[in-house]
């Protein structure tokens, strides 16, 4: 007896502390654009939601020295409203050099200090060193 009501009451702790469904409202789209994968590789796109949130796209392909290869070359960006109420815009471009995103609410990394700049600048001008010829039979 004392087991079933010891299960039964683990079922109602249960049954109650479980996250009930809360049912949101849909966001419409206002705005969608889909100018689909082209015969050349290039490709666009932009929407827009009714909650202000934005996006767009475009890519092509940038043939590379090698014939059998090539790179996707992309433009693109976003924006929205952050949950504080601060405006988030973010401006991107992506290809053989990388992801490069650029925004304002973007950490950026501090000057170089004078000094290590003039030895940078130093160290470009000197010429490169050898490969070191360890166990190089002759």
């Amino acid at each position: 007896m004392q087991l079933t009501i010891a299960v039964v009451s683990c079922m109602l702790v249960s049954l109650v502390s479980c996250q009930q469904y809360q049912p949101t409202t849909p966001i419409p789209i206002v705005r969608y654009e889909n100018d689909g994968v082209n015969f050349d590789g290039s490709y666009k796109w932009a929407y827009e939601t009714g909650n202000g949130i934005q996006a767009q796209e475009s890519g092509y392909v940038q043939p590379a020295q090698d014939p059998n290869q090539s790179a996707l070359n992309v433009e693109g960006g976003y924006s929205y409203t952050a949950p504080d109420g601060t405006p988030i815009s973010v401006k991107y471009v992506a290809g053989p050099q990388g992801f490069v995103p650029v925004g304002d609410h973007l950490p950026t990394p501090p000057p170089l200090p004078p000094a290590i700049a003039k030895l940078l600048q130093f160290l470009a001008t000197q010429p490169s060193t050898p490969e070191p010829a360890y166990n190089k039979i002759k």
